[in-house]
C-alpha cells in the first residue's frame, strides 16, 4: 500500500497573539457592528492562543481591493509552497526530479494557471509532472488532498506523489462586512501552509504510516452550511452554527460504518488527526465519540498554536504526529467542509 513519507509546515513570520487580533476585530466592527460588544467574548472562547498570519496585523486594518488581496495571495502561496515542498522532499530523501504527481488544495484565492503549474515552473521539476489543482473544498480539503495522493500512489506503484495546501484565510477578509459570520470568522481563520510526500509501494518503505483507505461524503440539503458568497469585494465567509449538530447527527455512525468495512472498532483508533473546526467542532466530537481520554489533544495544541487554517489544518496535526510520534495501530483523519461533507482517511501505524 502507499505510505507516507515526510509531512513539512511553515510557521508565518507575523503569528499573532489572539489578544491582539480581538482588540483589532473590536476597533474594527465596533462602529458599524453593534453587537461587536456583546460577541467580543468568542475570542475568548475560541481557546485559540496564536494565529498563524502571512501579513503584520496592521495589514488588516488598511484598505484594500480584492483584486490587491489575491495577488498576494498567489504571490505568497508560491513562496511558502515552494518553501514547504523543498523542506518536504529533504526529509523524504529524495530529488526533486523524483516526484511524479503534484496536488495543490485551496480554496482562499484563485489563479489561473494553477498555483501547481506555478510550483513546478519555480521549482524546475519534471515539466511532465502529472497536476492536480484541487479547489472548493474548504476545511475538509487536506484530508481530500491525503486521499487522492494516497489514489494516485495505489494506481501507480512508482508515484512520487506531492501533496501541498495552501490557506491565506487572513487575506480573504472583507473589512465592509459587517455580518455576525464574518466578525466570528475573524475570531477562528489562519493561514497555513503544508506539504506531504506520498510514495507508491515500489519505493522502499521508510515511514510508519500506510494508507489503507478512505472515505468522502456529502450530505444532501445542506449547501448553505459552509462556503463562500461571491461578491464585488471578494470572498464573504457563509457558516451556520448548525455544524457542531451536524457532527452529533452523522458522524460517529459514519465513522462506525467506514471502519466496519475493515473489521474495525472505534476503540482501534489509537491516533486521532482531525481538523479543529474551533472548540464547539472538537467538544462536539468528544460528547459524540465517547472515546475515553484526550484522544484530541494533539488536534487541541495546533488549533490553540495557529488556529483555524482551513484545509491546511489537518495536515499540521499530521506534521506534529510524525514529529513526536504515534501510537501502534491505526490512525483516523477527518474534517467537515463545504457541501456540507466529510472526508475520512484510515492510516496503519506499524
Amino acid at each position: 500500500m502507499p505510505f507516507i513519507s515526510a509531512t513539512a509546515k511553515i510557521d508565518l513570520p507575523y503569528k499573532t497573539d489572539q489578544l491582539k487580533v480581538k482588540q483589532q476585530a473590536l476597533e474594527l466592527f465596533s462602529e458599524n457592528f453593534p453587537e461587536a460588544n456583546r460577541l467580543i467574548f468568542a475570542f475568548d472562547n475560541t481557546e485559540i492562543k496564536y494565529r498563524n498570519f502571512c501579513k503584520p496585523l496592521s495589514y488588516y486594518a488598511k484598505p484594500n481591493t480584492f483584486e490587491e488581496r489575491n495577488k498576494e495571495y498567489i504571490n505568497i502561496a508560491l513562496d511558502y509552497s515552494v518553501q514547504a515542498a523543498e523542506d518536504c522532499i529533504k526529509k523524504a530523501g529524495i530529488n526533486k526530479e523524483d516526484i511524479t504527481d503534484i496536488l495543490f488544495v485551496s480554496t482562499t484565492g484563485l489563479a489561473t494557471p494553477s498555483l501547481d503549474g506555478m510550483i513546478i515552473n519555480r521549482m524546475r521539476l519534471n515539466p511532465h509532472v502529472n497536476r492536480s489543482p484541487l479547489w472548493g473544498l474548504g476545511c475538509g480539503g487536506g484530508v481530500s488532498g491525503m486521499a487522492k495522493a494516497n489514489t494516485v500512489a495505489k494506481a501507480n506503484p512508482n508515484a512520487v506523489v506531492l501533496l501541498v495546501a495552501v490557506e491565506l484565510c487572513s487575506l480573504t477578509l472583507i473589512k465592509s462586512d459587517y455580518s455576525k459570520s464574518n466578525f466570528i470568522g475573524s475570531s477562528l481563520f489562519s493561514d497555513g501552509i503544508a506539504a506531504c510526500i506520498v510514495k507508491g509501494d515500489n519505493h522502499k518503505n521508510d515511514s510508519a504510516v500506510s494508507y489503507v483507505d478512505a472515505s468522502s461524503k456529502l450530505y444532501y440539503d445542506s449547501l448553505e452550511v459552509m462556503g463562500w458568497d461571491f461578491q464585488d469585494t471578494g470572498f464573504k465567509v457563509l457558516f451556520s452554527k448548525d455544524i457542531p449538530s451536524f457532527i452529533h447527527e452523522h458522524i460517529k455512525g459514519d465513522i462506525d460504518e467506514f471502519l466496519a468495512k475493515h473489521q474495525l472498532r472505534m476503540s482501534d483508533i489509537k491516533n486521532f488527526i482531525f481538523h479543529p473546526g474551533g472548540k464547539k467542532v472538537l467538544d462536539a466530537y468528544q460528547d459524540t465519540l465517547g472515546v475515553e481520554g484526550d484522544f484530541l489533544k494533539t488536534t487541541r495544541e495546533v488549533m490553540n498554536n495557529y488556529g483555524n487554517m482551513s484545509s491546511a489544518t489537518v495536515l499540521y496535526v499530521l506534521e506534529k504526529f510524525m514529529r513526536e510520534g504515534f501510537q501502534k495501530g491505526y490512525a483516523l483523519m477527518l474534517s467537515m467542509g463545504p457541501g456540507f461533507s466529510s472526508e475520512m482517511v484510515l492510516l496503519r501505524i506499524s
